[in-house]
């Protein structure tokens, strides 16, 4: 065993390697040389333990060096979505316009008036472009933004109804991504849950009947991520709304993913237009930036002046405010909405959403065309259905166009293994066993990047 530990490569022999001199110029020798020792620590132990009887030196070196270079490699990577999945969650929901980035870089990456008014040289809101447009857009009143929806609804029940009473339906105490729940989202501000109705009705007369000398405000949650069939019932907004008034009581709405234009032309049922939400009276919408909307992840809470006022004081506010980076991108990606016409060419997300048949096929033939030297693959396009994603229209298909990948060698589940270890990481799906490539969601720029995803995988 002592024989083994002594070879054992040196550390400080180690650092003169050139591979890591690079490294330690770069990154500092005291972080290099405590990572070389932790993974040297475990060679001792396995040693130790039995688990290892012989050293290679050469082979060590080989292994650190690797290890090294992969511990302080970018861990963060672009990845070909080839999932179909416009707003996939686990790969960064909605993809940012190239031409945003371009015109936000200098903003970002140097000083700005995040702010600096430029007029008065005096302090100013740092949101408050982005505000102006989205109360354009919506006709709303006022408008606050934080760096997410479960911020949003956070501190709008923190300003509005802690301590206090607020009424929500049973089918609407949903589950949103990461496990967040609505109810522990209320609890967590200090409001106190009255739930009504039953899983799958619940009528106007349930939330009068909640109301009481302790109820701060109704809320409504829009419940993107599922559906409930069959028998039931559920109150409109307008009737909450008027049901408001009747007792001075604020209407919240949490519309999830948020939709500032009609997508029903392209095969997908209505989803709620946030302006038109504001035209019915709700007191305040929330939903997110990096959804439908096609932006930064981001929550937007639109509605009366008299209530977004009582936000923006309120503590919590600081501490979920957005930061220059996300601002930027959102004031970039809002402006096109003002042109209903372009806004589906410079919305990456949008654009991904309304790709007919047509446009998905050339898409597919191109690939494959380009993916026929590698002969050890057979590659068939054919029709399927996928999703949009990110919790909206989750019983939703959309026409598109796949690959079938099909080889004799791999199966569907060790070809879609061996393509995420690519570079680049390539990601499918899986149907009926098949491995599969949707189109929809690839930008036309990936296309070559395809072949070299599948060389690497397969050391073709």
């Amino acid at each position: 065993m002592k024989e083994i530990l002594r070879k054992l490569p040196k550390v400080d022999k180690f650092l003169e390697k050139p591979e890591v001199t690079k490294l330690v110029d770069k990154y500092g020798k005291t972080s290099v040389k405590r990572f070389l020792n932790n993974v040297l620590d475990g060679y001792r132990k396995d040693i130790i333990n039995g688990k290892i009887n012989e050293i290679n030196e050469d082979e060590i070196y080989k292994k650190l060096v690797r290890l090294l270079e992969e511990y302080f490699s970018q861990k963060l990577k672009r990845v070909i979505n080839a999932t179909g999945i416009t707003l996939h969650t686990n790969l960064g929901r909605a993809p940012i316009p190239f031409k945003v980035f371009d015109e936000i870089r200098d903003i970002v990456c140097r000083y700005s008036n995040l702010e600096l008014s430029l007029e008065t040289g005096k302090r100013s809101i740092r949101y408050q472009n982005v505000v102006n447009y989205f109360k354009d857009l919506t006709e709303a009143e006022d408008c606050i933004i934080v760096n997410n929806n479960a911020s949003a609804v956070l501190l709008t029940l923190s300003a509005l109804a802690k301590d206090k009473e607020v009424i929500i339906s049973r089918g609407e105490l949903i589950e949103i991504g990461g496990s967040f729940r609505i109810p522990e989202v209320m609890s967590q501000s200090g409001a106190i849950l009255r739930e009504v109705g039953t899983t799958n009705k619940t009528h106007l007369k349930d939330y009068e009947s909640a109301i009481n000398e302790n109820t701060a405000l109704i809320l409504k949650v829009h419940t993107s991520n599922y559906r409930i069939v069959g028998f039931t019932e559920s109150v409109d907004l307008k009737e909450l709304v008027e049901l408001g008034k009747k007792y001075n009581i604020p209407v919240v709405e949490d519309l999830g993913s948020g939709c500032l234009i009609d997508l029903t032309k392209f095969g997908l049922p209505y989803e709620p237009l946030v302006q038109d939400e504001i035209k019915k009276g709700v007191d305040i919408v929330t939903f997110s930036g990096d959804k439908l909307l096609g932006g930064p992840q981001a929550g937007i809470i639109l509605g009366k002046k008299e209530f977004i006022e009582k936000l923006k004081k309120h503590p919590l506010n600081r501490a979920v405010r957005i930061d220059k980076f996300t601002m930027s991108i959102l004031e970039g990606v809002i402006k096109y909405y003002f042109n209903k016409e372009k806004v589906f060419q410079n919305v990456t997300a949008l654009k991904f959403i309304s790709q007919d048949l047509k446009t998905l096929k050339n898409k597919a033939k191109k690939i494959v065309n380009s993916l026929k030297e590698i002969k050890e693959f057979n590659f068939k396009i054919e029709k399927d259905y996928s999703y949009t994603g990110g919790g909206a229209f989750p019983m939703n298909k959309i026409e598109t166009i796949v690959i079938i990948v099909e080889n004799n060698k791999y199966s569907s589940q060790e070809i879609d293994e061996k393509l995420r270890f690519s570079e680049p990481p390539l990601k499918g799906r899986i149907k009926d066993e098949k491995f599969l490539l949707d189109v929809r969601t690839i930008f036309d720029d990936e296309i070559s990047d395809i072949k070299k995803s599948f060389k690497y995988a397969f050391k073709i």
